[in-house]
């Protein structure tokens, strides 16, 4: 039995991971990187679901349903600096979510420093590569175990 149940959302270009742009986003693929990602969840008695869409209309659509979930983890690509209808989905909802980006965001192009979910999301990982995903995970199972303990 899973004490939690993720969701993970990427996306658009995220399934692009392993052949896009290497120096800045690594050479594991997005399949490559959830195998591990689920690895460490049944570890962790947790469920991971993972949806990666390049439509927006679709990530809009997961997050609205997200109440059988207990956190999400998204990294929305370009729609981070684009996406007020991505923000507004998450304002309509309960459900806590952290922002990873693959690249550090801030020391990027200008027009990428400025994300429209970063004040409102209970954390952001940037730069870190993938690793990222990984520290979203075990934060997100690890602040669960806590609210439940209280």
């Amino acid at each position: 039995m899973t004490d939690f149940n993720i969701l993970i959302l990427n996306g658009p270009n995220l399934n692009l991971l392993g052949t896009r742009e290497s120096n800045i986003y690594g050479k594991n693929n997005l399949d490559q990187i959830i195998k591990q990602l689920n690895q460490i969840a049944k570890k962790k008695n947790t469920n991971i679901t993972h949806i990666q869409s390049n439509a927006e209309h679709i990530l809009i659509e997961q997050i609205q349903k997200s109440k059988k979930y207990d956190y999400i983890i998204i990294n929305p690509g370009a729609l981070t600096h684009t996406s007020i209808a991505l923000r507004d989905a998450f304002l309509s909802v309960q459900t806590p979510f952290i922002e990873v980006h693959i690249s550090n965001i801030y020391a990027r192009e200008k027009f990428r420093s400025h994300s429209w979910l970063s004040d409102i999301s209970n954390g952001v990982i940037s730069g870190l590569g993938i690793e990222g995903y990984y520290c979203a995970l075990k934060t997100a199972v690890k602040r669960l175990h806590k609210k439940i303990s209280k």
